[in-house]
């Protein structure tokens, strides 16, 4: 059994660990700010819910088009080397959507471009670092290391989007060359980190097998594969995230601050339960536990959908962070930590893919049907449809639903 609170301070005190956090909050501040000033501005040029759905595909469609290649090169090559040069790639995206923006150019398919530029970093980063993760702490501290990690990334999801809504205000360009910054600082950060040694003492040959191995694991684990597609599912159907531009200019009427304000409450959400659960790791019952988060994830959607009122719709979307929360550490010590070291970075970006599809893709799938039934009926529909995930994963996954400690 994990320990209670002080294992988690301990972590602090591993330079590696404070480095990898460190990059890993400055590029959540970075995303976050980005995101906000993206949407902002793509909903500025179109007026489209449509539009900003292709902002999520623009994002996501790299990292499931290449999946296999990214997950084979962060078990081949120095992870390291791999997320600090991502990072600098999305520095130079960043660098890009600034020029952009302060060219007052109205053609919004730039945009579209930069943002698969940042697909194609994150695609390459993702696997990387979270392969990464598990090198830096001994196995008895891992399920707290994952909670923390999660909590600095959603700390920095927490400021990201209110200070990225707030910069707005001084122009587009200010908050994406701020982004900029940010991941430079971070590939900086990652390159401090000590070398580790290789996942695989030779580099094997690219070949079907080893390009699907990541793939064929999870699909022979019916617990990871049960909680990767409920988080999958249910997140695709239920995210309202693309969408709250439109709440905030047309439901809500509370402008770009506003906007940033809302975006930030899932993530102030998700970083409480974070540090709850560093401290307190989940030991009995994690199959149910995390169907009930589903659940309670699809009410709380609902309750946003039908709201009119600034402070219960944040209500609702901490809640929904919250939940989220207590699924994404489920999912991340299950497959991070039962998963061999030379298959971790394979894995993990099959894990992305499932991620991009449930927040990229889910962005996608909110904006095409608020575009046929509108907004706040495609916030509803989709709670509902999450609320229904939850009861049949239950049904398809009785290993999940079964499922008491976290690592066996």
């Amino acid at each position: 059994m994990l320990s209670p609170a002080p294992s988690g301070w301990t972590l602090f005190r591993n330079r590696d660990f404070r480095l990898f956090g460190g990059a890993r909050f400055l590029t959540g501040l970075a995303y976050q700010m980005q995101a906000v000033a993206v949407g902002w501005f793509v909903y500025d040029l179109t007026r489209s819910a449509l539009a900003l759905g292709f902002v999520g595909l623009a994002s996501f469609a790299p990292a499931m088009l290449g999946a296999l290649v990214t997950g084979h090169v962060a078990d081949t090559y120095d992870r390291r080397r791999i997320a600090a040069l991502s990072y600098g790639l999305l520095a130079l995206a960043g660098l890009g959507l600034t020029a952009l923006a302060a060219s007052r150019a109205t053609p919004v398919w730039p945009v579209y471009a930069l943002m698969v530029l940042v697909g194609i970093a994150r695609a390459f980063a993702n696997p990387a670092s979270q392969a990464l993760l598990p090198t830096l702490v001994p196995r008895e501290l891992f399920g707290s290391a994952i909670a923390l990690n999660s909590s600095l990334w959603q700390s920095a999801s927490v400021t990201g989007p209110a200070f990225g809504g707030l910069l707005y205000a001084l122009g587009p360009a200010v908050v994406f060359g701020l982004a900029a910054a940010c991941f430079a600082l971070a590939a900086i950060s990652i390159v401090r980190i000590r070398p580790r040694p290789s996942a695989v003492t030779t580099r094997p040959a690219v070949t079907w097998s080893t390009l699907l191995a990541g793939l064929t694991y999870i699909r022979s684990q019916p617990v990871v594969l049960g909680a990767i597609t409920l988080d999958l599912v249910a997140v695709l159907l239920g995210g309202a995230t693309a969408l709250l531009p439109i709440f905030a200019q047309e439901v809500l009427f509370v402008g770009p601050l506003g906007l940033g304000l809302l975006r930030s409450m899932p993530a102030l959400g998700s970083v409480l339960m974070a540090i709850f659960l560093a401290h307190r790791p989940l030991t009995r019952g994690v199959g149910p536990r995390l169907l009930i988060a589903v659940g309670v994830f699809g009410l709380a959607t609902i309750g946003f959908g039908l709201s009119t009122s600034l402070p219960l719709s944040m209500a609702c979307l901490f809640v929904t962070g919250a939940a989220d929360m207590v699924s994404v550490y489920v999912r991340q010590s299950l497959v991070q930590g039962e998963t061999p070291d030379a298959m971790r970075g394979r894995v993990a970006a099959v894990n992305t893919v499932f991620i991009g599809a449930s927040n990229e893709l889910g962005e996608f799938e909110s904006g095409t049907l608020a575009a046929f039934i509108g907004a706040v009926p495609a916030v509803v529909v989709g709670g509902v449809a999450t609320l229904a995930v939850a009861a049949l994963w239950g049904r398809l996954f009785p290993a999940l639903r079964r499922r008491d400690h976290l690592i066996t």
